[in-house]
């Protein structure tokens, strides 16, 4: 009787651990199956990390530390991008209208989702400016850093989720669940942002490359970039900056990863404003957003 109970234990034991291999096995062939979704810039990856959590692989074309703006594309980023189903774009961004379009006409199969579909584009900062009579001026260009502002970053996620679903419409209810899970998040940030804002010592600031247009619309803050139509400014077009900052009390200037940072701090000198590294293209939203809020609500005197 003993050893029929042994036998019987170890047939079931050889049983389970087979099972579990087997499991093990699909695991993996399935982690190697995974679809491939493009991104343009790190904040998008974030946003639909949140969504689809590790049911894609997310490859993203712009590399941290690089600009959307200037980035050129390797050879290797083409092949990537040829693995996937799905890019999102941003909608306008200067790597975008350079090379999205040969992208996406290298790879036919590949379905572009714009995920600014649904918002409001405000004017760029770069294309709107006063000149020396007080007169404003207008070049017609829209600003396409939206993801600074946590209303459109709902919009983008809702976007992206649209498109996850009909992409694996067998997940839709785990996605859906992520999405909203996400939008109560965006929803939090939102929240400290604006409390940080209520009573914050001036509400402009001066920032090279103007890449937060949609967060000062969205908080009542104005945002002046030094950079001037995407090159660096004149000793006059300084001048006027500086003029402008001292009409408006400015005591903050944002400088970016990969731009020029001399005529900030020359600006910043000349003001006596004190001045921030920040990085509009962080994978962390969240996180830089609210820092960003932080810095603008410091109490200057009590530094």
């Amino acid at each position: 009787m003993i050893r029929k109970y042994l036998s019987i234990s170890m047939i079931f034991l050889y049983t389970l651990l087979l099972f579990s291999c087997k499991q093990g096995v699909k695991s993996d062939k399935s982690e190697q199956e995974k679809a491939t979704l493009t991104v343009t810039i790190e904040p998008q990856r974030y946003i639909l990390n949140q969504i689809v959590e590790d049911n894609f692989n997310i490859n993203t074309l712009v590399p941290p530390g690089t600009s959307p703006e200037t980035y050129e594309p390797t050879p290797s980023v083409m092949v990537e991008m040829s693995k996937s189903d799905y890019y999102f774009i941003v909608g306008d961004l200067g790597f975008e209208k350079a090379w999205s379009k040969r992208l996406v006409e290298n790879n036919p199969n590949v379905k572009v989702i714009d995920c600014s579909q649904g918002i409001e584009l405000i004017e760029g900062e770069e294309h709107h400016h006063t000149d020396e009579k007080g007169h404003t001026h207008s070049h017609g260009s829209l600003d396409p850093h939206v993801w600074s502002s946590p209303s459109a970053v709902k919009q983008l996620a809702k976007n992206m989720f649209n498109a996850v679903v009909e992409s694996d419409p067998e997940n839709e209810e785990t996605y859906f669940t992520n999405y909203d899970r996400f939008v109560n998040k965006v929803d939090s940030v939102d929240k400290v942002i604006s409390d940080l804002l209520t009573e914050v010592p001036t509400r402009s600031f001066i920032i090279f490359h103007p890449s937060l247009g949609y967060f000062a619309n969205e908080y009542n803050l104005h945002q002046h970039s030094i950079e001037y139509e995407g090159k660096s400014p004149s000793p006059s077009q300084i001048k006027s900056l500086i003029d402008i900052a001292k009409k408006e009390n400015i005591n903050t200037v944002f400088i970016q990863k990969g731009f020029d940072i001399k005529n900030a701090e020359v600006i910043a000198k000349e003001i006596e404003a004190d001045v921030f590294e920040i990085d509009p293209l962080s994978y962390d939203w969240d996180t830089e957003l609210i820092k960003i809020a932080q810095i603008l609500s410091r109490d200057k005197d009590n530094i």
